[in-house]
């Protein structure tokens, strides 16, 4: 299975490093020097990664035969693709990756049925799931403990507590629209 690790940013410095937009929470296990990761477009790869850094908070890293600014800009919005056995779960209990979570049912709390995960996206301020109803729309539920406290891959659902509004449902004690003033 083929998981999206990262995305190339801008061109760092002129010896051809790049910065990168991580989207794994094991940039170690994934984007260390050797790994030799699919791309997106294609043609621009495989990449293997010569070496890795933080500078300033963000990750740079060089690639193999990548020797110059100019060729390091030329790899800009490119995704990193790791090959991922499916069978593998995250380290952390409270991980997921994202092909566990599509296709499971989502409910409420009170166990009302909500639709099911159509995907994750990875959003730079949040990640949210892509929920689809039964009458075929979208909920869009951002991926927050608060909102999202219960994951249950044996049941095959997600537990939602939603806040007023975000299904769609007029939040209560809210004023009329209708109203006089």
């Amino acid at each position: 299975m083929q998981l999206v690790v990262a995305r190339i940013g801008r061109a760092h410095g002129i010896k051809g490093e790049v910065t990168v937009e991580v989207r794994t929470d094991e940039p170690e296990r994934r984007l260390g020097p050797g790994a030799r990761l699919a791309t997106d477009p294609a043609a621009t790869g495989p990449l293997t990664i010569a070496s890795g850094r933080v500078h300033s908070g963000r990750l740079l890293l060089r690639f193999e035969g990548v020797r110059d600014r100019t060729a390091a800009e030329a790899l800009r919005n490119t995704l990193l693709i790791a090959e991922v056995d499916p069978e593998e779960q995250p380290d952390d209990p409270e991980e997921f990756y994202d092909h566990q979570l599509v296709d499971l049912d989502v409910v409420t709390t009170d166990g009302t049925a909500v639709g099911r995960v159509e995907e994750v996206a990875h959003l730079p301020a949040q990640d949210l799931l892509i929920v689809r109803r039964p009458d075929e729309s979208e909920v869009l539920v951002p991926f927050v403990a608060e909102i999202v406290p219960e994951i249950d891959l044996d049941e095959q659902r997600v537990v939602i507590d939603p806040p007023p509004g975000l299904l769609g449902e007029p939040a209560e004690d809210g004023p009329d629209e209708g109203a006089a003033r």
